[in-house]
């Protein structure tokens, strides 16, 4: 009998299916996915309804002829890529490609690699789902017609390589609009007071103030906190009442994906990025001495709480092994999703309690563990009884004014023994209290005052910045980790000191993108935008429809943005600042090396600054350092060349600009450090030099840029390729191989070690 083919999309998975059903299945990995858009073209006829052009992704070739071979002449083939919409569209384009009569597709879900989450899969395979797939292609396709057609204007109005996406861009503006609201931020002076208090027996405790004249205390200034001093330093003070109640506290479900990331940022300072990676392999399986690799944690992508009762069960079953009964619960707990929710999956959790972290630990890498033991601690506390916090409030009289002293206790630790939210780390008295009975006298040893000012709301941290797009419906939990990647990547954004921070570039592209886009950078419309793919993959919307409403108004604002948008590289953002050569207003532009303040003025005035920021946003023009002594003559043109200063330090620029643009360092290596190594581009006669790209990157050009546009990453070496047309090579370095020549050419193998 011909052995059916199980497709999944990570090669590690492989592995961890040939332990399990190796001997019955050929296994084999699409390697992600394997069609997507043209990369160099729009990819969508919109005049024939949005039909999509799916074309092989570069390099993929091989992969999908090594699926064929795998298929041979079987006539069953299970497709079992991730259990979500990318998942699915993988599982779509195998099918695709491997099609053939007589030949039937069945879906499988692993939502756990373990023998029995493998075989009870295969045992229920599905149909391929068809709305789910349809959702993925109405996602891609709405990011292709926003990021395709905006992306351009930004070339020409701001500056090449620039990019908007469509949820990306959204998560921009809240980071830009967190920090213009920071800038804008008037600190507001306000006073605490404290009075430090005596019983009849010991210890000393501190009370603050809590209100004034029954309401609540607001002390706005020094003058009337000297008021209220003076007025409590006579009077009386007396407990006017004792209040004391348990409070139960009941654990946090286990995890979905957004909630995961942010504990993983907070408590193990991993990015979003990272928590992802390593929950993947925790996934798709690691070795831990049975005999081959085995998936320790369920499926990671979840926006789901739900919990199998067999996993709860293990887990109240471990807790009364290793806590007592009295720390077990009698039935499993039961989270209740949001209405939102997709409960096709799980909550994140481990595949087996009985995998403890503690027995894992040589397995895993130190990374693995503790991503492992954060999942297994959340989850087995999820199933344990709740935390009792004895709560004590003291209140105390002093004329008119109302005083309160406070803390907790912990009477039984319950869940948190195990597992301890940010709260319930509190939950512990702050002061040692004396035994007070209510109509006690106190003395009065100290009244103490306390300046304050109000502080601007924080910036967003990466667990925040997730915790907000979860909150206002952007993205979804696949993609939180690649919007936070991608907004740093493009240099909108910087991370500093843990904390998102927008760059002049991030300002500037967004400002234009909420001007002439402003449904594509609403919060609302974007989540309504993910409701509307959600309602595809349940059915009860057609794709059609949703992209039709999309892009009518869409196109109107972009055939508007065509004619109408700013041009920063041409006109300028306006500063309301004046020249101080000839007074008329500044504008801040965009160049080669990025932005720049210039006067409105040129020609006929040439003044032009670097700038920087003060902590309010204000502009503040850095000194431009030029020296009119020529320093030699242009090679390009003839004209002088003076020294000036940029971005990047001193440089030599022509004084014929802008007819002559040509530039070179100050130790007369044009354009960049000589190589010594001349272009190899056929007719043109440059020089190869050493340059940097916008983000520090050392690559290799040519010094005739722009009319040459040679570029490589690696060192360029005349010499011609003995085995094919290629007038050069480039130098490489490898662990493996060490320092060797290759060919640059696509499908030539040639190299040679330097050492040889």
């Amino acid at each position: 009998m011909k052995k059916p083919l199980l497709i999944v999309e990570s090669p590690t998975k492989v592995k961890t299916l040939k332990k399990y059903v190796g001997k019955d299945y050929n296994v084999a990995a699409t390697v992600g996915h394997i069609k997507d858009l043209p990369p160099k073209e729009l990819g969508i006829d919109i005049e024939k309804d949005f039909k999509a052009k799916y074309v092989t992704i570069k390099g993929k070739s091989k992969v999908i002829q090594s699926l064929k071979s795998a298929a041979g002449d079987t006539d069953t083939i299970y497709l079992a890529p991730d259990p979500d919409r990318e998942g699915e569209a993988i599982a779509f384009h195998a099918a695709e490609v491997l099609k053939k009569k007589g030949r039937s597709f069945y879906r499988v879900l692993f939502h756990e690699l373990t023998k029995k989450g493998i075989n009870e899969a295969l045992k229920n395979p599905l149909e391929p789902n068809h709305d789910r797939y349809e959702a993925q292609q109405t996602r891609r396709s709405l990011d292709r017609l926003v990021g395709y057609q905006i992306s351009p204007l930004l070339w020409r109005r701001v500056q090449g390589g620039l990019s908007a996406g469509r949820v990306q861009s959204v998560a921009v503006r809240i980071i830009c609009d967190r920090e213009r609201a920071i800038r804008a931020f008037e600190p507001e002076e306000y006073w605490s007071i404290k009075a430090e208090l005596d019983a009849s027996l010991p210890p000393a405790f501190t009370a603050a103030l809590a209100k004034i004249d029954g309401k609540k205390a607001h002390i706005p200034d020094g003058e009337n906190s000297a008021r209220i001093v003076k007025e409590l330093e006579a009077a009386s003070f007396m407990v006017e009442k004792l209040a004391k109640r348990t409070i139960k506290r009941n654990p946090l479900p286990p995890f979905i994906t957004s909630k995961l990331q942010q504990d993983a940022i907070n408590r193990l300072r991993f990015s979003a990025k990272k928590t992802m990676l390593v929950a993947q392999q925790l996934y798709e399986g690691i070795e831990i001495g049975t005999g081959g690799p085995e998936g320790l944690i369920t499926y990671m992508r979840t926006d789901s709480i739900r919990v199998a009762d067999e996993a709860a069960q293990e887990a109240i079953s471990h807790v009364k092994e290793r806590f007592g009964a009295e720390y077990a619960l009698e039935n499993p707990r039961v989270f209740k999703n949001k209405n939102k929710a997709q409960d096709a999956h799980e909550a994140i959790r481990p595949t087996s309690v009985q995998n403890t972290p503690e027995a894992l630990e040589t397995f895993l890498n130190e990374d693995q563990f503790k991503l492992y033991e954060l999942i297994w601690n959340r989850f087995v506390a999820s199933q344990m009884a709740q935390a009792l916090i004895d709560q004590n409030t003291i209140t105390i009289k002093a004329g008119n004014y109302t005083f309160t002293v406070g803390g907790t206790t912990v009477k039984f630790p319950g869940f948190t023994a195990l597992y301890a939210a940010a709260d319930d780390k509190n939950d512990k008295a702050k002061q040692i209290l004396p035994e007070l009975k209510e109509g006690m006298t106190l003395e009065r040893k100290k009244i103490i005052p306390k300046q304050h000012f109000t502080k601007p709301p924080p910036r967003f941290s990466e667990a925040s910045l997730v915790k907000e797009l979860e909150e206002s419906g952007i993205g979804r939990p696949s993609t939180y980790a690649s919007i936070l990647s991608i907004i740093r990547d493009k240099g909108y954004v910087d991370l500093i000191n843990r904390y998102f921070v927008p760059s002049e570039l991030g300002f500037i592209v967004n400002d234009l993108l909420v001007t002439s886009f402003p449904e594509i950078l609403d919060i609302d419309f974007t989540a309504g935008m993910e409701n509307d793919l959600d309602e595809i993959e349940n059915g009860n919307k057609r794709s059609l429809n949703v992209l039709n409403d999309f892009y009518t108004s869409f196109k109107e604002k972009l055939d508007h943005a065509k004619e109408h948008m700013l041009s920063v590289k041409g006109v300028g953002i306006e500063t309301g600042l004046s020249c101080p050569s000839c007074g008329k207003p500044l504008n801040i532009k965009m160049g080669r090396n990025g932005h720049f303040i210039a006067c409105t003025g040129y020609p006929e005035c040439s003044f032009s600054s670097n700038y920087v920021r003060d902590e309010k946003g204000t502009i503040e023009i850095l000194e431009t350092k030029t020296d009119n002594t020529k320093v030699k003559d242009c090679i390009k043109c003839g004209s002088p060349m003076v020294k000036k200063e940029g971005r990047f330090g001193e440089f030599l620029a022509c004084t014929g600009y802008p007819d002559c643009k040509h530039t070179e360092s100050v130790n007369g290596e044009a354009n960049g450090k000589e190589t010594g190594a001349k272009c190899p581009e056929p007719g043109c006669n440059g020089a190869i030099v050493e340059k940097r790209s916008r983000r520090g990157k050392i690559f290799f050009g040519c010094n005739n840029y722009p009319d040459c546009g040679f570029a490589s990453w690696d060192p360029v070496i005349n010499t011609p390729c003995p085995e094919c047309d290629s007038h050069y090579l480039i130098q490489k370095e490898t662990k493996k191989e060490g320092k060797l020549l290759k060919c640059p050419k696509k499908g030539c193998k040639y190299k040679k070690s330097l050492a040889e």
